[in-house]
């Protein structure tokens, strides 16, 4: 071999690209003027393709190997340049590599609520959100349907329309699934699946294809979730009869055993307490014949109405809490100076703790109080 020959052959090109930015889909390979030796070695890696684009016509397209180009690898640009009896110096032509690994953990989400109809609720508004991953099914297409020219194209760069598909799509699919919203946490997977499958066609325009898709949630507006809450608080507590008389009783035992709570609070729990005993055994009596054997009941008669229950509050002290209390108690504490319009009170139902003025049963108070006593 001569020197030429061994000159010849070190200066041959090596066409290669390592990807290390996990997000590239498309990057072209630069060289001055786009000029490539005849001859030249071509490493095409796994999880990657090559397309080679002449005088801006899409060429051949390489899958994973080692290739020397000559003109029996390359049919397509040969025809293009009429290379009928071989060539041997160097070619114009631009060369892109097409990752063709998978995009995972990509996120999509519904922007807006989706109105959908409900068998059970009506129409109501969910939002959802999860992930997907994309994936290049067809080099030479996505090429020319998406990158274009770009001499290096991101993820990010379409993730935006996929996303806007996948809304798109999963809108169309709810809508007509028939699907119970309360049934649909279930059946993500097959909702996902459902997605893909509309979806297919347009990505296959686009040559990508869509190997999964993940619903991770669907959420339903916060006034339909505090609805679907107290149902199942109703359905817990059973007879809601029962379960009313068993909160009142509680609260009243709750107030008679308070001392803080002054001799109304007391004398409350304690008349209130008599009361309900005493209207036990009015039933009791009622339902019980002349030999003690137990009457039925007639339509006419009718339960006596559960006894009402005074409002009591609990009062912030500090780290402390102290009460409960009752309106009466708490307008004695305004009397004697140990409560004011800005001390904290809390009561049961009441949502988190707030200043007695901002309460219309304690405001009240502030407007009947005396006024001091005239200076002497």
């Amino acid at each position: 071999m001569g020197i030429l020959d061994f000159l010849t052959g070190e200066f041959i090109d090596v066409i290669q690209w390592v990807d290390d930015s996990r997000d590239t889909m498309v990057w072209r390979f630069e060289r001055e003027a786009h000029e490539i030796k005849y001859g030249a070695k071509l490493t095409v890696r796994e999880g990657q393709s090559a397309v080679f684009v002449h005088e801006g016509q899409l060429a051949d397209v390489f899958s994973p190997g080692l290739y020397m180009l000559e003109t029996n690898n390359m049919p397509v640009l040969t025809t293009l340049q009429h290379w009928d009896h071989g060539f041997k110096s160097p070619f114009k032509s631009e060369i892109y590599y097409v990752n063709t690994t998978r995009f995972n953990n990509l996120k999509w989400g519904t922007k807006n609520p989706i109105i959908c109809r409900d068998p059970e609720f009506g129409p109501v508004r969910i939002r959802a959100y999860g992930t997907y991953t994309i994936k290049v099914s067809d080099p030479a297409r996505f090429l020319t349907e998406i990158v274009g020219t770009d001499g290096e194209f991101t993820m990010d760069e379409i993730s935006y329309q996929i996303r806007n598909i996948i809304v798109q799509d999963f809108s169309r699919v709810i809508a007509s699934s028939g699907i119970p919203v309360l049934d649909m946490a279930a059946n993500t997977a097959d909702l996902g699946k459902l997605i893909v499958a509309q979806i297919a066609e347009t990505l296959e325009s686009y040559g990508l294809i869509m190997p999964e898709l993940y619903i991770e949630n669907i959420s339903l507006p916060s006034a339909v979730e505090e609805a679907l809450d107290k149902r199942t608080s109703m359905g817990l507590a059973g007879d809601l009869g029962k379960f009313t008389q068993y909160s009142a009783a509680e609260a009243m035992t709750s107030a008679a055993r308070n001392p803080n709570g002054g001799g109304m609070g007391a004398g409350l729990g304690m008349g209130m307490g008599m009361g309900v005993g005493m209207s036990v055994a009015q039933n009791m009596q009622n339902q019980m014949g002349p030999w003690g054997a137990v009457a039925q009941p007639t339509a006419a008669t009718a339960p006596p109405p559960p006894p009402v229950v005074e409002k009591v509050w609990h009062v912030a002290d500090g780290d402390k809490t102290k009460g409960p209390y009752s309106r009466a108690a708490i307008g004695r504490m305004l009397m004697d100076g140990s409560l004011n319009r800005n001390t904290y009170v809390w009561s049961v139902g009441q949502d988190g703790w707030k200043i007695a003025d901002e309460i219309n049963e304690l405001a009240q108070l502030f407007t009947v109080m005396p006024p001091p006593p005239p200076g002497r």
